[in-house]
């Protein structure tokens, strides 16, 4: 991973109209939760650097160093908050890391490769798992893990203990939940004529909720 990093500020503006000024100043209002000295620090950071140095990143934990008037922290962004509209960060949590401990996070599952299963036997990949939690060095975060599944065969599933994520993580998410499975078609609603029939008929037919009861479209005419 490439290092980030990012200037912050020691601020005092608290309450929402203060933290509202902050922003249309082009700050962003944050937070370090210390390691060594405990509690947590309130912070801000120059809005439009804080965008470009994420730029490229999708994860919202990644390892950063953040230069705090010219002291260098290593810290582990936690949460990051963004406008439900505009999509623009208003808000970010660190948490200052050793970068010789191990931490604890979420690393996202992306499947890649088309199964043996699907290919030949014309069955359909369902992704059962998404994220898996991992013990690592800072400098080890992986923004996500790609899972080959071009080996799986009809009706077949992948386990997190099949995963061989190497020396550097050790999987905290336990081994029998299953990632990735390639069902047989007859096994996926609406795959074959009859479901597809049926499917066909309830979307001619849909439900009606009427003051406590139930209908169907037909009940009503």
């Amino acid at each position: 991973m490439d290092q980030i990093k990012i200037k912050a500020e020691p601020r005092t503006e608290q309450g929402t109209g203060a933290v509202r000024r902050l922003r249309r100043s082009g700050m962003i209002p944050g937070s370090v939760m210390k390691m060594k000295k405990g509690g947590t620090e309130l912070i801000k950071l120059p809005a439009h650097d804080f965008m470009m140095a994420m730029r490229g990143h999708a994860s919202k934990q990644l390892l950063v160093t953040l230069d705090m008037n010219g002291t260098e922290v290593p810290a582990l962004m936690r949460e990051l908050q963004n406008d439900v509209l505009a999509g623009t960060p208003i808000h970010v949590d660190f948490s200052e890391v050793s970068l010789a401990e191990k931490v604890r996070v979420t690393v996202p599952v992306i499947l890649v490769g088309e199964p043996t299963g699907v290919k030949l036997g014309g069955g359909v990949l369902e992704q059962v798992l998404r994220t898996i939690d991992v013990d690592c060095l800072p400098t080890d975060i992986a923004e996500k893990f790609e899972v080959d599944v071009s080996a799986l065969g009809l009706d077949q599933t992948m386990f997190v203990r099949d995963l061989n994520l190497g020396d550097k993580y050790t999987v905290v998410t336990r081994g029998e939940y299953a990632l990735a499975v390639v069902k047989a078609p007859d096994d996926v609603p609406g795959t074959t004529a009859a479901g597809a029939e049926a499917g066909a008929e309830a979307a001619k037919a849909p439900e009606v909720i009427k003051k406590g009861k139930e209908e169907t479209t037909e009940e009503k005419k």
